[in-house]
């Protein structure tokens, strides 16, 4: 029984993650009080093309696979007026090896009418996966992989956000985005 429950802790963490935005949302359909002055509108992409950095200090995986260690990325994008999206990441895999992701995508901002609330797709081509972890990732030919990465976000300011990331079976990731 213990086992399973450490199973069941994750799951319980990413449904709580990705309820709170829709309850939010929901919270957020109430009417104001008809003489409270205009809110005004949370800046979007439409406003401009916006460089973006994020960071990952964290990544929750779903085994606990002795060999994986903690995964570190850095990556940079660049967010086009549309949503379409390019970028660059660096970061540590789940066994320690150097790898990269260059990506293309999207971004769709102000789900559920919720301003704040986001979604992003990205896919593109993933390096790092060698040797022994080669396996690890679908498609992996001498350590060139693609991928797909599926996102939900929340912003905090017009240039400060908190996201998680899908990394397929393996787990879940979590990242600081700071636009400029």
């Amino acid at each position: 029984m213990h086992n399973k429950s450490k199973r069941l802790t994750p799951i319980a963490l990413v449904v709580a993650c990705l309820a709170a935005p829709v309850a939010w949302a929901q919270d957020a359909a109430v009417a104001p009080p008809a003489d409270a002055p205009a809110a005004t509108a949370f800046p979007t992409l439409k406003d401009g093309a916006k460089w973006e950095l994020a960071l990952s200090p964290f990544t929750l995986h779903w085994s606990n696979d002795p060999t994986h260690k903690n995964v570190y990325l850095v990556a940079l994008s660049r967010l086009q007026t549309d949503g379409s999206l390019w970028g660059f990441a660096a970061f540590t895999n789940s066994f320690g090896q150097p790898s990269a992701y260059a990506f293309y995508g999207h971004i769709w901002e102000g789900m559920f009418n919720q301003p704040k609330l986001f979604v992003r797709l990205t896919g593109g081509i993933l390096y790092g996966y060698k040797g022994e972890y080669e396996h690890k990732v679908p498609l992996n030919h001498n350590g060139w992989s693609p991928a797909i990465i599926p996102s939900i976000g929340w912003r905090f300011t017009p240039n400060d956000s908190a996201e998680m990331a899908a990394l397929g079976t393996a787990g879940l990731t979590f990242i600081y985005n700071r636009r400029f």
